[in-house]
């Protein structure tokens, strides 16, 4: 799957699920994809893992495999490595709000008929030939 065809089933899947059902400005696009961003540095702040599936229960987070002993469930010595019946299908963490701000960005491109994967060659390209730290910026 390409990465034009990928975003077209990305928005596909936010018609369908009603996200474009009334009018929705650039400037409100842009907040959402921020606000992902932020989730994604809160994540850090809060030092949480880069992905992981919390409990349902209340109980510790449950590592992505599993591993993890959930404090909501008994601890099972034949099993120890048990998923927690009680862990979230929601992916989280710094990683899954990345993934999100991607996701919005590529709902809009193909909202907008931006061929992405074009403006991405195009963009890296010419970043390949600009000088070194150039702009002479610290961040």
């Amino acid at each position: 799957m390409t990465i034009n065809e990928f975003a077209a089933e990305v928005h596909k899947n936010a018609v369908d699920h009603g996200w474009w059902d009334g009018e929705r400005t650039f400037p409100e696009i842009v907040a959402l994809i921020h606000s992902e961003v932020s989730e994604a540095l809160e994540e850090y702040r809060d030092g949480k893992p880069l992905l992981y599936f919390p409990c349902n229960a209340g109980g510790v987070c449950c590592e992505e495999d599993g591993s993890a002993h959930c404090g909501s469930r008994p601890y099972d010595p034949e099993n120890p490595n048990a998923r927690c019946s009680a862990q979230s299908k929601k992916p989280e963490g710094i990683a899954a709000e990345l993934a999100d701000v991607i996701i919005r960005v590529l709902d809009y491109c193909a909202y907008a008929g931006i061929d992405i994967e074009n403006v991405l060659e195009v963009k890296h390209e010419y970043n390949k030939s600009r000088p070194y730290r150039h702009g002479g910026k610290k961040c």
